[in-house]
Formats: C-alpha cells, structure tokens, sequence
C-alpha cells in the first residue's frame, strides 16, 4: 500500500499512505509570491522559507534526487490528462508551464518514485501492465474501510523523457513502494510474493532478492537510513484471533485496512527489529532524520477524529516524541534533502478550502 494512499484514505474518512498525487499549474511567479513563512505556522519551529512548489491537484510523495536539484512526485491532476496518479519530475524550485514532465507512461496507476544514482533514471511501480485503464478504487470491503493493494504493480526504471529502461520485478502479485539506499547500492519495496505484504531488498540491477520481515502484518512505505545500514517502515501487526482473520481474509481480496499502524526499524536484513512508535491510531510515512537518530513521520495519534494528519518526530528508542507540522487537515511525506538542509511534504495548507494536496519545500531549523 502506497504512503499517499494511507493519506487519501485516512484524510477523506479518515486517511491514506506511498501515494499522494498531481499539482496544479504552477507559473514562476506564483511560487515567487508563495515563497515566504506565510505559509508557515507559527509553531512550526523546524521549519523556514516554506514555499509551494504545486497548485491544485492531488499531489505527493515528492522525493529527493541523489543530487538534490530535482523531485520525484506522484500526482492526479485531470488537467494534466491524469485521471490518477502518474509520475512526473520538478527541479526542486518548482516547474514552469502548464505541468511538469511525465516520466510515467501515462496508463495504469502508478506510486513511488524514486531517483537512481546520477539522477538520469527514476524507479517506480505501475499497474499499466494489467490495464492501460485507472484500476478501480474500492473503499469498503466486509464494512470496513480498506486500501487497495493492486495485484497488477509491478517496478519500472525509466529515463527521464520516460521511455522504459527496465522492468525490475515480474512476480505475480503486488511488487510496489520501492526506494532508493544512500549508497546507490540496494532498493527495498513491498511485496506479496510470499503470501503476506513483506518487504524485501534487491540489488540496484534487480537481483540478489532477498526477504526482510516476516511478521504477520502489512510492512510498507520503508526508507533506508542515511548510513544505508537501516530500514524505517510502517506496520500492522494483528494480534487476536479475530484481527488476523479479518486481516487474511482482506488480503485475499487484495485490500488492507490502513487505519492501525506503527513505526518499526531494523538492520536491512531484517535482524534487531524494534517498535518505536506505540501511539495507535495510523503512524506512517516515516523517513531517518540526517543524523539516523530520529525518524520523522506522519500521524493522526493526536486528532479524535482521526481526520487530521501531522508530522512528528521521534527518536529511534522511541522517546522525545515532538509535533512538527501543524497544518489542521493533512501534513505528510516528509523527506531530507541530500544535504540535509531541506525537507519537502505534502500538505492541504493554503489550498483554498478544497481537498487539494500539494508539494512544499522549507529550510530545515534544528
């Protein structure tokens, strides 16, 4: 299941995960006007020169090239001819013109792009394979919510001008959420292939597949840490006889209820697994601070309705929890720059009072 998805999910009943999507138009002049701390709010003490880099849309998971002049985001946008999420790229300074590249083939759904080392390919994961048409979207099965988990992803590199350079994963079932380790080295992503929704590595070519978690539950939305030696990800993780009933028998309908998640970190071969979040709720779309030390995430823990999603940051033995962002409907998708100075997200601020959710980049204050 995709990050934006989760947010989706969650922000609309409640919320949604590897996947929010398109941006507006965007004319260079309107980020001028966007670029300054008015669209920060006052608590947000981690953040500066917050600026808005798409508007309109559905727009998210914008990630980092290795180089950091460009991102990768996942969009819906109508106006952009995509009826669901596609993938296109933007300097990280935002586009100029009606819309942004598309690096996607423009069929299917697609979720999580992800630079490749140099900066001339990107990594992401489509349906287009099973269907050129937008798979539907189911929102309750057996009367629960639930998130689609298309059995028809599969991950893809493409070039820039977005021919298709590689196909990396040809398994039956869903092989999706893939990202990029520091070191250029190996991709995680998020698989069906052993009967439940594990993660798993592969070299950066694609082989050497190797299983990381085999806990019952689903494993998703994972990052490298900056060392490249850890992996942070979301989980659920059924316990009663009932939880694991309902949870097998919705996965055997290709959906999961995206609604009960923790943060968890662990060596990338899967060995000292450790919980860090206990918050309830859906805890998710975390991603490893540049000192490895503490993971910023995205959470509903604080919101009764469980309607409003935050970013907060957490270290990884799971003390020192602190609110980050404090947008009143949805802030999500935190990512750090290269360098370390930057941080883009997805939030629904300043978006006139519609459902829209768009990219933003702000200076990183420690």
């Amino acid at each position: 299941m995709s990050n934006r998805a989760i947010a989706v999910i969650l922000s609309v009943m409640t919320l949604t995960a590897c996947q929010p999507s398109g941006g507006g138009q965007q004319k260079g002049e309107e980020t001028t006007e966007a670029a300054t701390d008015s669209l920060r709010y006052p608590q947000e003490n981690h953040l500066k020169n917050v600026r808005q880099l798409t508007f309109g849309g559905d727009n998210a998971e914008a990630y980092w090239s290795f180089g950091g002049q460009y991102l990768s985001f996942q969009a819906t946008n109508e106006s952009w001819g995509a009826a669901c999420d596609q993938i296109y790229y933007m300097p990280a300074n935002g586009f100029s013109g009606e819309k942004p590249p598309l690096v996607s083939t423009g069929k299917g759904r697609t979720t999580c792009a992800y630079f490749l080392p140099g900066d001339t390919a990107i990594l992401y994961a489509s349906t287009h394979l099973g269907n050129d048409a937008c798979p539907e979207v189911p929102r309750s099965v057996q009367g629960k919510y639930v998130w689609p988990i298309y059995a028809d992803f599969d991950i893809f590199v493409a070039g820039l001008d977005g021919k298709i350079i590689k196909q990396l994963t040809d398994e039956p079932g869903y092989d999706a959420e893939a990202t990029v380790s520091p070191d250029g080295q190996k991709i995680v992503f998020t698989s069906t292939r052993s009967g439940d929704l594990e993660l798993w590595t592969m070299d950066i070519d694609g082989s050497n597949v190797k299983q990381v978690t085999s806990e019952l539950g689903y494993d998703g939305g994972a990052f490298f840490s900056p060392d490249s030696k850890k992996l942070v990800f979301r989980a659920s993780r059924p316990k009663t006889d009932e939880e694991v009933q309902l949870y097998k028998s919705l996965l055997a309908e290709n959906v999961v209820q995206p609604t009960n998640m923790e943060v968890f970190v662990c060596n990338v071969d899967g060995s000292d697994m450790q919980q860090v979040t206990s918050l309830g709720k859906a805890n998710w779309a975390p991603y490893f601070h540049p000192s490895g030390e503490r993971i910023l995430f995205a959470s509903n823990h604080h919101s009764e309705s469980g309607r409003q999603f935050n970013i907060f940051s957490i270290k990884v033995d799971g003390s020192g929890l602190e609110q980050i962002t404090f947008d009143e409907a949805f802030d999500a998708f935190p990512m750090f720059s290269p360098d370390g100075k930057k941080i883009a997200f997805s939030s629904n601020r300043n978006n006139g009072g519609t459902r829209n959710t768009n990219v933003f980049v702000a200076d990183w204050v420690e």
